[in-house]
């Protein structure tokens, strides 16, 4: 049985019609056509925007859709196959590393904290040896008693035995005081804590993309699941992402990429397959 590819160059000779008045009714690029009927399905996009040129082409021949799509799939079949496993492969490869990542930064993370830790309860032992300790000034006044007198009328005061001969007037308190030196204790200053200082958050990446003609595009944004567009001529899209956008253009030359307002490529000629293709922050 025929395959896909040389059913559609026999209709499309037995039409009397060339690629390129095919390619003007589908508006599919040539090379595109050209692959389809060569079996070169490396130069193809995706499996799922190829049923799309496949399906356009039959249309354009009169052919039946489903009976195309179903030898489509016969013939193309391994080739998508092997393709869907690389890249399965490739997108657990990214997982794997991202995962890595994370868990050094935890780890990184872990052993700040310990040693910040490790830092502040050394100081607080350092400020408890070194702190000076408070003096008190004992009491050492002693009041001496006032000595009661006795009056009688008109008679003369009367004293104490042994006493003096004036008037009988209590003495002052006279109150003593003992001073006590302080010695001056030395204070260490505390040991200066480091400063974690805190990132300032980053502005998010923006990448515009710009058909120029028909093209299929795949966008992985931080290596999350990828997202798939067919784009026509003038359309526009614009994904915006952290770290890094990863992508595969179906018509290298068919596309305008701009990525944070600075244009990028071209990353190829028209028709061309332009697969992994990186741009990441300070790239």
């Amino acid at each position: 049985m025929n395959s896909v590819g040389e059913v559609f160059k026999q209709v499309r000779e037995a039409k009397g019609l060339t690629l390129e008045e095919v390619a003007s009714k589908t508006r599919i690029h040539p090379e595109f056509l050209k692959a389809l009927e060569e079996g070169n399905f490396a130069k193809l996009p995706d499996q799922v925007f190829a049923k799309g040129f496949v399906r356009a082409y039959a249309r354009s021949l009169g052919m039946d859709e489903e009976d195309t799509i179903r030898r489509f799939g016969e013939s193309a079949g391994a080739f998508y196959g092997r393709q869907g496993e690389q890249e399965r492969l490739r997108l657990q490869q990214a997982d794997d590393e991202r995962r890595r990542r994370a868990n050094r930064k935890i780890t990184v993370a872990a052993v700040g904290v310990a040693l910040l830790g490790l830092v502040l309860l050394v100081s607080r032992e350092q400020s408890a040896v070194f702190s000076p300790r408070p003096t008190t000034e004992p009491a050492s006044s002693k009041a001496t008693a006032p000595v009661p007198t006795a009056k009688s009328s008109g008679g003369p005061v009367a004293t104490q035995p042994g006493g003096d001969s004036s008037a009988g007037t209590p003495p002052s308190p006279v109150a003593r005081e003992e001073s006590i030196p302080l010695k001056s204790t030395a204070i260490e200053p505390l040991a200066e804590l480091p400063l974690e200082r805190v990132p300032a958050e980053k502005p998010p990446l923006v990448l515009d993309l710009e058909a120029l003609e028909l093209s299929w595009v795949v966008v992985q944004v931080d290596g999350a699941s990828p997202h798939e567009a067919l784009l026509r001529a003038g359309e526009r899209i614009r994904w915006k992402g952290k770290d890094r956008f990863t992508l595969t253009l179906g018509n290298a030359g068919g596309v305008r990429v701009v990525f944070n307002g600075k244009p990028q490529g071209p990353f190829g000629p028209i028709g061309k397959v332009a697969r992994d293709i990186v741009l990441k922050r300070g790239g």
